[in-house]
């Protein structure tokens, strides 16, 4: 089958691997797409991973061959989240489910960009879901990021009038705008491209921006974005972190925290239940992301790579086959 291949810092390439096999309870699903997470991107340009992984885990496809599970069928057309917790962890019981150790274990094999993928029997489980015949794939691409912002904004203790300030609106900000208004609080967004500005107004997030927010979401992650988030959050509010930086980039700002009484939070993966919700949010529309993606076929990803970097496009959706 054919697949994309990491290979050292910044380099990937084709690859044709055997195809997975079905020798224990689970399922092989045919990719139809996969979305390009700056996950991806970071951990390819940055050289974080082994040589021969695939990456990719913002999959969409159809279940090819099942076995052990009688809630799906061949021919589903299912959309799925790459990790999953193992519920009886101390971390699981406080809903830190990113943080269990078996939810970190856990993965789809080999990875999203590849022809065919084996998802386990707890993953069919818990963490995948079929797809709405009125949802398209690329939309259903975004159920992985829209639950990691859903995550977010739940743990950030959103309120109805909240006023809210999201910094930086590429397609996660634009995303997390769109849940911070359905929880019923005031969304504003902070971008230097004017173009995701306009985007960002036509989703109902204002980018007229002042100071005083009750909850600042970070989703840029730089020294000068943590010092405007610093700037923008009123005394004891809360910001969210949800983007990292290159190791030894930043400080911490103690005294900040402390005299302000700044409440100061990270955010990362979604639970089960949550992709399970965002997938609802996305068929019913309430979060719109049709227009986010632009199309690459699987032989131009590093094409959709270098657009997504350089701020050309807001996301890839990276097509099987044409």
């Amino acid at each position: 089958m054919k697949a994309i291949i990491y290979r050292k810092k910044n380099k990937i390439e084709p690859a044709i691997l055997p195809e997975p096999e079905l020798e224990k309870n689970g399922a092989i699903i045919k990719v139809t797409g996969c979305g390009l997470c700056g996950s991806d991107i970071v951990k390819i340009r940055q050289g974080l991973i082994k040589e021969g992984t695939v990456t990719g885990h913002e999959v969409v496809g159809h279940i090819s061959k099942i076995k052990g599970n009688k809630s799906f069928n061949p021919g589903d057309r299912i959309v799925l989240g790459h990790h999953v917790p193992c519920f009886r962890c101390v971390f699981c019981k406080n809903e830190n489910y990113s943080m269990c150790a078996h939810f970190k274990q856990s993965n789809i094999i080999p990875g999203g960009f590849a022809e065919y993928i084996y998802v386990s029997e707890e993953h069919l489980k818990h963490t995948v879901f079929k797809v709405p015949d009125n949802v398209p794939d690329i939309d259903a691409s975004f159920t992985e990021p829209t639950a990691c912002c859903l995550r977010a904004v739940k743990r950030a203790g959103i309120k109805p009038g909240d006023n809210v300030l999201i910094i930086g609106l590429g397609s996660i900000g634009l995303v997390m705008g769109q849940i911070v208004k359905h929880f019923g609080a005031n969304a504003y967004g902070t971008e230097l491209i004017d173009e995701r500005k306009e985007l960002a107004n036509c989703l109902g997030i204002e980018t007229v921006v002042s100071k005083g927010y009750d909850k600042v979401f970070l989703t840029a992650g730089s020294d000068a974005t943590i010092n405007a988030a610093l700037s923008s959050v009123r005394d004891g509010g809360t910001i969210v972190v949800f983007a990292g930086v290159p190791s030894g980039e930043t400080s911490f700002p103690n005294n900040e925290i402390y005299y302000r009484e700044l409440t100061v939070m990270g955010s990362y993966s979604p639970s089960p239940a949550d992709l399970g919700e965002s997938l609802g949010l996305i068929s019913k529309k309430v979060i719109k992301v049709g227009n986010l993606s632009s199309v690459y076929d699987i032989e131009d990803i590093e094409k959709a790579i270098d657009d997504t970097v350089s701020n050309k496009i807001i996301k890839a959706f990276i097509r099987m086959s044409p």
